[in-house]
């Protein structure tokens, strides 16, 4: 048996397109929307809840 290992390798196959994804509908977008304020809320109001747990474990235990 003859292997000719001079001849070009196939090239690969070319790369098949990503599926597009579906995009949002007026509801999820509504829903993702909330989430990001609620978060947004949460990011500048909790340091200041974390600070009056600590200040107050503090006063208790001092």
């Amino acid at each position: 048996m003859f292997v000719d290992f001079r001849a070009e390798p196939m090239p690969p196959p070319p790369p098949r397109p990503e599926p597009k994804r579906p995009r949002l509908t007026p509801g999820q977008q509504r829903g993702l929307a909330a989430i990001v304020g609620f978060n947004v809320l949460l990011l500048l109001l909790a340091p200041v809840g974390g600070a009056t747990i600590v200040g107050a474990l503090i006063a208790l235990i001092g």
